[in-house]
């Protein structure tokens, strides 16, 4: 019973032609099922037939094969390899009905997978001539070699692209690869420019990246990375502080070590987000970048003054990317458009076509006011940018895709889909806004609203108040800056104005977000227009110095001024002399 059940084990089934057999003969049966594929030449015939199969919903047909002559001209010589292979009796051919010969066994039945060698061989004459199968298991071979038009071959390249979108944010997908391709930030990678002319020579130095997000640090790293795979002693790390930690890094720089001990390569690693570590941390690099072990590129929002080690920033050089203008990111887009297929609607509302698809295809267009107002909202991210015309048309695709339904009948879907500018303001509620309540822009922002108070300049100065305001910014933070202000750039010239400061505090303080706004509009724009005195600012800071810059020790207080609140102290002569100035007007 044991040796029953053993024997049945070790029966396996072919995955090809579906034959049982023991598992040792497994291996060279599948060998002889492959050959036999590859040598197996499909006929214009068969074309019809698998087409047949692929209507009823069956993979493939497993009909008796004919063996016919030979026809003239066909490129089958008389006992060549070719002709012997086809008649065969290994290779599966068929017989004539009624002689008597029997057909090929199951294994040797052609298989339907045989298509995908078969199809791949066929020269391009039969490719055009026969009909094209539809069957899941050419719709599944990515080596199926179709020919396509030209314009079902764009077609194709849009598809894919949509495709994508589905997987990837479209600010990954458009990510640069060549420095050629990198837009905007003129002044940094500009031509002749120093960062350029390094870049273009292989020779990085290691750096740090400084710029607001969007601005391209990530992009710049992406081309540095090509650019190493071209070469074959460069090597391209890319790291996060966000997932990193010490221990990454050294194993990181071991790795480094080895290859250049090994086999004379650099390593050249990308730490995105390198304020996140503190720096401690950041000292784990010193060495390293010191003997040339690793590059290091940096990338932060931070200022790198405040954020990174001191030690560190003297090794590398600090590049500063600016925001990217309008014009530049109305270019990103304009470009991530046409790689998408999609068309630029004209002011005669008849679409620019980029993609010559057919007119029964899904027809997208995008108003060209859509675009320009992805670009002033983003405030120079392109990232965001990118992100919100992707969202954009992700919106706009699921709802052609929803059927219409007018009087409980179902409409076709929308074959023309066009993008205005309200839907790009429907995914974007605001302007991207660039503030950091602990970070550099913090920081710039208040110094621009002292700065315009300061200069008589209300508008200005109620636009910088609203920028931190809109950005999150604590209300008693800037009330207790207006306090200041009043006091070092007012002072005696209105003494009033420190009362309105204070009164704005407690009104913040009692109400709160968003009804104190108007609290503080209203200090901010009476500062504004009272008039500046220094007078008392710069009479304490001259009294500070002296006390600073004293030599040798302070001199005591007079005895005439100082108190004598006992006998003793009387006695001792304090308060002698001292005259009361009221008593002597």
């Amino acid at each position: 019973m044991a040796l029953n059940s053993r024997s049945v084990e070790s029966v396996v089934q072919c995955p090809i032609c579906s034959e049982k057999m023991e598992s040792f003969e497994i291996n060279p049966h599948l060998d002889h099922c492959l050959d036999l594929g590859a040598s197996v030449k499909k006929e214009p015939g068969e074309e019809e037939e698998d087409a047949e199969c692929g209507d009823r919903g069956e993979p493939g047909c497993k009909k008796a094969r004919w063996s016919p002559a030979p026809a003239p001209g066909d490129g089958t010589q008389p006992g060549s390899g070719r002709e012997s292979a086809a008649r065969s009796p290994a290779t599966g051919n068929r017989t004539q009905p009624g002689s008597g010969a029997q057909p090929a066994s199951k294994h040797q039945a052609r298989s339907p997978v045989f298509a995908l060698f078969q199809k791949a061989q066929r020269s391009p004459s039969l490719a055009a001539s026969s009909p094209t199968r539809t069957d899941a298991f050419t719709s599944a071979a990515p080596s199926q070699s179709v020919v396509l038009s030209e314009a079902n071959q764009e077609e194709q390249k849009k598809l894919v692209s949509f495709q994508q979108l589905e997987a990837k944010p479209l600010a990954e997908i458009m990510r640069p690869g060549a420095l050629e391709e990198l837009i905007g930030q003129c002044k940094v990678l500009g031509e002749n420019t120093l960062l350029r002319t390094l870049l273009e020579s292989h020779d990085i130095p290691s750096m740090i990246l400084w710029g607001p997000p969007g601005c391209g640090k990530t992009s710049l790293a992406n081309v540095v990375a090509n650019n190493s795979k071209k070469q074959s002693n460069t090597r391209f790390v890319t790291l996060s502080a966000t997932s990193a930690n010490v221990n990454i890094i050294r194993e990181v720089i071991n790795q480094a070590q080895n290859e250049r001990k090994l086999f004379k390569r650099k390593t050249i690693l990308f730490f995105d987000e390198i304020h996140r570590f503190n720096k401690t941390q950041q000292d784990s690099f010193l060495p390293h970048v010191e003997c040339g072990t690793i590059t290091l590129i940096g990338a932060t929002t931070e200022n790198p003054s405040f954020q990174i080690n001191a030690a560190l920033l003297s090794r590398c050089r600090v590049i500063v990317l600016e925001k990217l203008s309008v014009e530049a990111v109305e270019t990103i887009l304009l470009r991530a458009l046409s790689s998408l297929g999609i068309s630029i609607l004209r002011q005669d509302k008849e679409a620019d076509s980029m993609d010559g698809s057919k007119e029964s295809e899904v027809q997208i267009s995008i108003e060209p006011e859509a675009v320009q107002s992805i670009a002033y909202l983003c405030d120079g991210d392109a990232r965001a940018a990118l992100n919100g015309l992707h969202l954009a048309i992700q919106a706009r695709i699921a709802e052609a895709k929803k059927p219409l339904s007018i009087n409980g009948q179902q409409n076709t879907p929308i074959k023309n889909i066009v993008i205005k500018e309200m839907h790009i303001k429907e995914g974007l509620q605001r302007s991207h806004l660039l503030y950091d309540r602990a970070g550099e822009e913090h920081y710039n922002c208040i110094s621009a609203l002292h700065k315009t108070m300061r200069a008589s300049d209300e508008k200005s100065a109620l636009y910088w108040l609203a920028r931190m305001l809109e950005g999150g910014e604590d209300p008693l933070y800037v009330a207790r800056r207006l306090i200041r202000f009043a006091s070092e750039d007012i002072g005696l010239a209105d003494p009033f104005a420190l009362t309105q400061a204070v009164s704005a505090y407690q009104g913040c303080h009692f109400i709160g977000m968003p009804e104190c706004e108007v609290v503080l509009a209203q200090c901010v724009t009476y500062l504004a227009r009272a008039p500046k005195s220094t007078e008392i600012c710069m009479a304490y800071g001259a009294a500070k110095e002296s006390v600073r810059n004293h030599k040798g020790p302070l001199p005591s207080v007079p005895l005439h001024l100082r108190n004598a609140s006992t006998k003793l102290m009387k006695d001792l002569g304090y308060g002698k002399g001292y005259k009361y100035p009221a008593n002597n007007v």
